[in-house]
């Protein structure tokens, strides 16, 4: 067996496809396949967001063609193993989410496990298995709605996650699909820093994060993507752009209220037009694409809460968020919203263990997807990485025994079983006494 395993994480909301789903399907699958064909991972984690769009009641069959446009197309012929999930019972809207997390495995891939939350152990994976509808008894992931009480601003919404675990050639970690609470008006986002928005987006991803770390499945190296909906520092990017002007107020036609904010350069030329969804900079194609958006990046700050806990490779792309709809304008931006990097791949730091020897050399590849090509209003994330097979064996032990609850009992009450377990320098004995110390406390 070969000492890694290439693997490419992928992050979309595919929201806005499903608004013109005969043009968009097709121009969106394309460019996805095109770009996993080039760059030839063995194992395929896509996590969506917003499956089946504002309009979700009524794109069942979009939703089912887009599927089939996946599991049926050449480019992933030789992926015989498949696991799609999608939480699309919009009936139940406590439990509602839209999340859709697709999983492809290469033919060449044997050694392969999918935990189970419910048996608390891990089942083989074969064959091609599509979970759709209402997949709250699907035991091999787990999903959660956020509390209402996280979002106190919203009336309603769907944002939560979509955990599954695997063992890829006896190395061990979550895959979590997450969908983060958006920046619902820009006169809002400006009003503190950091803005109320930012601080409930905090608020549940350390939800998340403190779960992960209390349930009874074991805590795991695990690789988070989403849409985190992570926006700039608004205020502070005001000031840079508008540089000391003062703006001029445009009351709204039907009410005393302020429909929007002009900032005038010499009392004429509008540098900034500011709505509660209009974002317009004079050079406002250029300005966010430029460079990748370096200057951007200083306004970047919501991931500096996790720092120590999260990791993310250097961004070195331009904002993946709002791009224009309109298939002949795939790189242009809309006029809504600043541009953000929302959609993001991170990882706890045992993760990173597990691909950090190879980064150094050039094989780890963090970008955006579809950059001259229309895919929605936001574009695709993807980590493309060499996952290390069999990790660091004292770190394959701690976690193979982190497992279920029911192994961490043994290690409270058999603490000779760890000494022995690291002390060994021997690998083979190693692994078999973990292997055999899990069969005992599974069975």
């Amino acid at each position: 067996m070969d000492s890694n395993t290439p693997v490419m994480f992928i992050t979309a909301n595919v929201g806005s496809i499903f608004e013109n789903p005969t043009v968009m399907l097709k121009i969106w699958t394309e460019e996805f396949l095109s770009t996993v064909s080039k760059l030839n991972p063995k194992f395929i984690a896509l996590h969506c967001q917003e499956v089946g769009g504002k309009n979700y009641e009524h794109c069942t069959q979009p939703v089912e063609e887009f599927v089939k446009l996946l599991i049926d197309s050449e480019e992933l012929r030789l992926f015989d193993k498949v696991r799609v999930f999608l939480d699309e019972d919009f009936s139940k809207a406590e439990n509602f989410t839209a999340l859709g997390n697709f999983y492809f495995i290469h033919e060449s891939i044997e050694d392969l496990l999918i935990w189970d939350f419910k048996e608390m152990n891990f089942c083989t994976v074969f064959g091609k298995e599509v979970y759709s509808g209402s997949i709250e008894d699907v035991p091999i992931k787990e999903k959660s709605k956020f509390p209402q009480d996280l979002f106190p601003e919203c009336k309603w919404s769907r944002k939560g996650f979509l955990r599954t675990r695997w063992n890829l050639n006896g190395s061990v970690f979550d895959l979590v699909n997450i969908h983060l609470f958006h920046d619902a008006s820009n006169f809002i986002a400006m009003e503190t820093s950091p803005s109320i928005y930012s601080v409930t987006r905090q608020r549940a991803l350390e939800y998340t994060l403190d779960r992960f770390q209390s349930d009874n499945h074991g805590s795991v190296p695990f690789f988070l993507f989403g849409d985190f909906n992570f926006r700039t520092n608004t205020q502070a990017v005001i000031e840079r752009l508008v540089d000391g002007l003062n703006p001029v107020q445009v009351q709204s036609p039907n009410s005393n209220s302020v429909q929007k904010l002009l900032y005038r350069k010499d009392g004429e030329e509008v540098v900034l037009t500011l709505g509660k969804k209009e974002f317009v900079h004079s050079n406002h194609q250029q300005i966010f694409i430029e460079n990748a958006g370096e200057w951007l990046k200083e306004y970047d700050v919501e991931k500096d809460s996790f720092d120590g806990i999260l990791f993310e490779f250097p961004i070195s792309f331009p904002p993946s968020y709002p791009f224009e709809e309109d298939a002949e304008s795939g790189s242009h931006y809309t006029t809504t919203r600043c541009p953000a990097w929302c959609d993001r791949v991170v990882l706890s730091s045992a993760a990173k263990n597990l691909i950090h020897e190879i980064s150094k050399d050039g094989s780890v590849e963090y970008e955006l997807m579809g950059k001259q090509t229309c895919m929605g209003d936001h574009k695709p994330v993807y980590l493309r990485a060499n996952l290390v097979n069999q990790a660091d064996k004292q770190q394959a032990i701690v976690w193979e025994r982190s497992l279920s609850f029911k192994i961490q009992e043994r290690m409270l009450t058999d603490p000779a079983a760890i000494t022995r377990l690291l002390s060994n320098d021997d690998e083979t004995n190693l692994k078999a006494e973990a292997v055999k110390a899990f069969k005992e406390t599974t069975v």
